[in-house]
């Protein structure tokens, strides 16, 4: 389902923090900056420097975690999928090593694709069954097994990540500011392209990887108002395969590089891999294509060559979010976590690896420190 979209940002925000700064200029391709004979793309300059800078997620003291049995509930994928799940299981990873939770002690499930809401609660159920106290959904998929288990077991504790529905004393919601985070990876794509013609592949449209989709077409016009995006999700709401599905999100890249992208931002779990795959596949000396990793820094995840392709990665700090759960619930207080985690706690950002983004960080940091400042709002629909 292709859907071409125009954004514009707000017309106080263009006019406060956006300053015109020529006609034409080409960034080059992300190795390598310059101007070069590509596509005409009208660029903004970034706001001018200065504003507040990020600070570390906050986060308690190390609490002792051994007495706890933690268990993990993967949305569809689980571990392996190289993104979301891989960065829930490196939170629980980290709070093994440094909060002394027992191995023995952590319980992993995974959701099958397209499955019940009665599945999804009877994994929860297992696993409250089994005595694991706290228990973490991954994933808005789980909002509704969670709001039935939870009040069932109201001395139980449990975590939500990317959902803030579930009202119950029992619940903490581990939310992002995921439009933040892709509106710099926009920003990015805009000042690298050289056709000033990008992509997104969305895995399932629905309002949270939306706000993706949001945060990038708006980073990208921010920078280049002129730019082309095409969107496109691989399955609609309701349908989660397209959080699993490489083959269908190679098909719908190419359909983007074909049609001129020369840059493609995934939101789309394992799908994100044949993305990669794609953009691998028709990158070359004369026509660099490039591709944006999400969740991860998918350049450090994803396996050579394909990994060379991958410009920059909007990251995603769910292991964060997961340790400092575990921890404060360790510690007997989860009122330290942020209500979300937004860049100006870096619960969102942008990954430099690889060296293709390293001549416009000072641009990027600008437009970070605009948001943070309020300078400039990003909207979360698009």
């Amino acid at each position: 389902m292709r859907i071409k979209r125009g954004f514009v940002l707000a017309a106080a925000v263009l006019t406060s923090a956006l300053v015109v700064a020529g006609c034409a200029r080409d960034t080059g391709s992300p190795q390598q900056g310059g101007d070069a004979a590509s596509t005409e793309c009208t660029r903004n300059a970034p706001p001018a420097a200065g504003g507040v800078a990020a600070t570390p997620a906050p986060v308690a003291p190390n609490a002792d975690a051994s007495a706890l049995k933690v268990g993990l509930a993967y949305d569809i994928g689980g571990r392996g999928d190289l993104s979301f799940n891989d960065s829930a299981a490196a939170g629980l990873e980290k709070s093994i090593s440094d909060l002394g939770l027992q191995q023995a002690n952590t319980r992993e499930l995974a959701a099958a694709e397209n499955e019940s809401e009665d599945a999804a609660a009877t994994r929860l159920r297992q696993l409250v069954a089994d005595g694991f106290n706290p228990i973490i959904a991954v994933g808005f998929k789980y909002a509704t097994a969670t709001q039935t288990v939870a009040a069932e077991n109201p001395t139980v504790q449990f975590a939500i990540v990317d959902d803030d529905t579930v009202d119950l004393p029992n619940v903490t919601p581990l939310v992002f500011a995921e439009e933040q985070g892709s509106f710099l990876v926009g920003a990015a794509a805009a000042m690298k392209t050289q056709s000033c013609h990008i992509g997104f592949v969305g895995g399932v449209e629905t309002p949270l990887i939306q706000k993706f989709e949001a945060g990038y077409v708006a980073g990208a016009r921010a920078v280049a108002p002129d730019i082309q995006v095409d969107v496109d999700y691989i399955s609609p709401a309701g349908d989660f395969t397209g959080f699993n599905d490489a083959a269908r999100g190679t098909e719908v890249a190419r359909g983007q590089l074909d049609s001129g992208a020369d840059i493609v931002y995934h939101a789309a779990g394992a799908s994100g891999q044949g993305v990669f795959e794609a953009v691998n596949g028709a990158n070359t000396p004369e026509a660099p294509k490039f591709a944006i990793g999400v969740d991860s820094d998918q350049y450090n995840t994803v396996a050579p060559p394909v990994n060379e392709v991958i410009m920059t990665s909007m990251v995603k700090s769910v292991d964060v979010a997961v340790f400092n759960y575990i921890n404060a619930v360790a510690a007997g207080d989860t009122g330290v976590l942020p209500e979300a985690f937004d860049l100006s706690v870096d619960g969102v950002s942008y990954s430099t690896s690889g060296g293709m983004v390293d001549d416009i960080v000072g641009d990027l940091e600008a437009y970070k420190a605009a948001i943070i400042s309020g300078e400039i709002q990003v909207s979360s629909t698009p």
